[in-house]
C-alpha cells in the first residue's frame, strides 16, 4: 500500500521534473539509478531514501524541503485540494514556457496576462 507521504513526495519529484524540461532517463542518468526507479519514486511505488531524495534534489537544482511542501496542508484538511494545478500537464508546460521567455518579454506578458484576467 502506497504511504501519502511517498505519493506526496513522488509527485514532487515528477512536477519538478517535467517543470525544468528534464526526462526520467536523464534524471536516472544524473542520479546513478535506471529510469525504472524514478518511475518508481514518482508514483510512490517504492520510498525514496534519504541520500537518494538529497541526490535528486541536487539534479533538479531544489532543496530537500522542496519536495515536501504543502504536505501539511494536505494532512491538515484532510482531502486533496479540488484542482491540483501542477498536476495539470498543460499549467506546467505553460509555465515552462513562461519561463523560456527572456526576462524583459516575461514582465510584459505577465502585465498583459494581469490586465487581460481583470477584463474577463
Amino acid at each position: 500500500m502506497k504511504h501519502p507521504v511517498d505519493v506526496h513526495v513522488g509527485k514532487r519529484i515528477r512536477q519538478r521534473r517535467w517543470l525544468i524540461g528534464m526526462t526520467q532517463q536523464q534524471l536516472a542518468d544524473q542520479v546513478g539509478i535506471k529510469f525504472q526507479q524514478i518511475q518508481k519514486y514518482e508514483t510512490g511505488m517504492n520510498r525514496v531514501s534519504a541520500s537518494r531524495l538529497w541526490d535528486i534534489a541536487e539534479a533538479v537544482g531544489v532543496k530537500i524541503s522542496f519536495f515536501f511542501e504543502g504536505l501539511a496542508d494536505d494532512e491538515e484538511g484532510g482531502a486533496e485540494p479540488a484542482y491540483d494545478l501542477m498536476a495539470d500537464k498543460e499549467a506546467l508546460q505553460l509555465v515552462r514556457s513562461y519561463y523560456a521567455i527572456p526576462e524583459a518579454q516575461r514582465r510584459r506578458l505577465f502585465d498583459l496576462a494581469k490586465v487581460l484576467s481583470h477584463a474577463a
